[in-house]
């Protein structure tokens, strides 16, 4: 009896805590609890992964941009599109047209500047040149490049021009024609003018095709300091004297946009720009464009399986003085990857099984394409480094009988059978409606 009531008050309890259960929390097994709606984790975009991510890097500027000179490729980019004004960047692109200038031969770095009163009277940054005077070329190229003398650039401009104005349709002539679509000049050397404007993005453009058409350029904008008429001033561009990588470029400071800096450094054959626009400070500046080219060089590798004087393939030549030709990349095979990814360039050549001569030295025979992994990175043109004529009668002939033991005999007499069968079948026909019209006009005789 004592057990039966032992058994119901132990079946009482059970049943009590059952009851109770979803109150108190006896009993409770774990399990896992979907994340409340308001702090669902957000997936990242599935979006091929560029290497412009400005969320791998942050700039303490208005804008800023990191390119790699050899391809052009933009490796971090930050408001590369808003409007600010050049300040002294401009003078990149009047040195552009200087250097260009001296490369047609319209001026000599030898030739005697006449130092206009314009030139002189120039305010802002200055080379301090006379009035009157005649001042070398290279010594203004030095003075706007290490000092940023505002009275060199209207020095050279009317050197170069005739005029201040000339020269300034010209740079937006050039500015057009380098893709800088978003700025416009009002002056050679950056000084503050209403309606003169640029961005980070047109600034690297600028930087790229300059170093690419002019990389001689880099020995001036590299040198600490400049000494003019006994005024000796130095290079604005501190990183020079931090990082014994970096040789250039251009600094740059108007009150309403702040402080520019266009730095370029080569390691291990690999040459970046780090384009700053917009620092609070001339020490935040170097800052970032030091953070910038330190990121590009960590994260990515240049890989050059070819020398340029190197050959990549060669291919017959038919009819030609020469039987081999040696075929050379157009441009240095340069490949930017990932560091990761450097062991995963591939390529391959496309070129025609032989070429016929004459063929003329820089001619494009062909490609090589790139490809890193599976995804194809670019194409590269394959040329002669020679001029190969056309051979004498005697070596054509000669090659054309020795081409004879290539050629398909079996398409060969077949097509001779046809030539020989048909003419004598058309002649076989023709005399039998020959002998026919005869045979027809000896029974009308007849009858």
């Amino acid at each position: 009896m004592r057990s039966s009531k032992t058994l119901f008050l132990c079946v009482g309890v059970l049943l009590f805590l059952s009851l109770i259960q979803p109150f108190v929390g006896y009993g409770k097994t774990k399990k896992t609890q979907p994340p409340p709606k308001t702090a669902k984790t957000q997936s990242a975009p599935k979006t091929a992964q560029t290497p412009a991510d400005p969320n791998v890097l942050t700039v303490e500027a208005k804008a800023a941009v990191l390119a790699d000179v050899a391809t052009g490729t933009r490796l971090f980019e930050y408001n590369p599109e808003v409007l600010i004004e050049p300040a002294s960047f401009t003078k990149v692109l009047t040195l552009y047209l200087v250097f260009e200038a001296v490369q047609r031969g319209q001026i000599q770095l030898q030739d005697e500047v006449y130092i206009s009163e314009t030139a002189w009277r120039t305010g802002g940054s200055k080379m301090f040149v006379g009035v009157g005077t005649k001042v070398p070329l290279e010594d203004l190229i030095k003075g706007i490049a290490v000092v940023s003398g505002n009275d060199a650039c209207v020095a050279v401009a009317e050197h170069i021009d005739g005029s201040v104005g000339a020269f300034i349709a010209d740079m937006n002539r050039k500015a057009q024609e380098l893709g800088m679509v978003h700025s416009a000049f009002l002056n050679p050397h950056g000084l503050p003018a209403e309606g003169q404007i640029t961005t980070a993005g047109d600034m690297a453009i600028l930087a790229l095709a300059y170093l690419k058409q002019f990389p001689e350029a880099l020995k001036y904008h590299s040198m600490q300091e400049y000494t003019y008429n006994g005024i000796t001033q130095y290079n604005r561009n501190h990183l020079l004297r931090k990082d014994s990588t970096v040789d250039g470029l251009k600094t740059g400071f108007v009150e309403a946009s702040g402080y520019h800096l266009t730095a370029t450094a080569s390691r291990d054959g690999m040459r970046l720009v780090a384009v700053v626009m917009g620092a609070l400070r001339p020490s935040v500046r170097e800052r970032e464009a030091a953070k910038m080219l330190s990121y590009g060089y960590r994260r990515y590798t240049m890989v050059n399986p070819f020398k340029l004087d190197q050959p990549v393939t060669s291919v017959k030549v038919w009819r030609g003085v020469k039987d081999q030709l040696q075929l050379f990349a157009a441009e240095p095979c340069n490949v930017l990857v990932p560091q990761s990814a450097k062991n995963s360039v591939k390529w391959t050549v496309d070129v025609p099984t032989e070429l016929s001569a004459p063929i003329v030295a820089h001619q494009p025979v062909g490609k090589i394409n790139f490809s890193v992994g599976d995804r194809p990175s670019r194409s590269i043109a394959l040329v002669s480094h020679e001029d190969v004529a056309e051979a004498s009668w005697i070596k054509k002939i000669w090659q054309t009988l020795v081409q004879f033991r290539t050629w398909n005999w079996t398409y060969l007499g077949a097509g001779l059978a046809v030539a020989l069968v048909v003419p004598a079948v058309l002649l076989l026909v023709a005399r039998v409606r020959s002998r026919s019209r005869s045979h027809k006009r000896r029974r009308v005789k007849r009858y």
